[in-house]
């Protein structure tokens, strides 16, 4: 095989690799969503310090998409991270009664968020990101078990290939 044969292939390989991993990333969001009966379940990736962006969803409707959304950048801060570095999950029944910051309740809102259901995606000891899970229609009272599948899923998507060797890929 020549020189760019051989670039080609190796291209294509990576390229049906990147698209496989997405799929199983994809997969496992609506698996979660599907089992906690949510309107919304999110990947959120930080792409630099504390800033980030959806890049996966799983929808009960389309009219719930956020794909490429960023954050409340000005309301999340090293003090949050620092709890989702500790392996937080943090879930409100109720955003409106919710113990959180107005810009945060704010940034629900325009998202049309009554519950929500957040844990850390820890990569190699940082936070790569985090696993989200809303319902828009109404409040939605969270339960143990709930809780227990979104960690349960936040582990098994932080070990993912496409998320676990992100930086890697990027540099490649």
């Amino acid at each position: 095989m020549n020189s760019s044969n051989h670039k080609l292939s190796s291209v294509l390989s990576r390229i049906t690799n990147k698209l496989q991993q997405d799929q199983l990333v994809s997969t496992t969001l609506h698996q979660l969503r599907e089992k906690l009966n949510a309107d919304r379940v999110v990947l959120y990736y930080f792409y630099t310090h504390w800033k980030g962006q959806v890049t996966f969803e799983a929808l009960s409707d389309p009219k719930y998409s956020i794909i490429g959304s960023t954050g409340a950048d000005d309301c999340f801060n090293f003090e949050y991270a620092k709890l989702y570095l500790a392996g937080r999950i943090y879930f409100t029944d109720d955003v409106e009664k919710a113990l959180i910051n107005e810009c945060h309740r704010d940034f629900l809102r325009g998202m049309q968020v009554h519950s929500n259901l957040v844990a850390p995606v820890l990569v190699k000891e940082r936070l790569w990101g985090l696993l989200v899970a809303h319902h828009c229609q109404d409040i939605k009272l969270w339960q143990p078990s709930d809780i227990d599948l979104i960690r349960q899923y936040s582990k098994e998507l932080a070990q993912a290939t496409s998320i676990a060797n992100a930086d890697e890929s990027i540099s490649n």
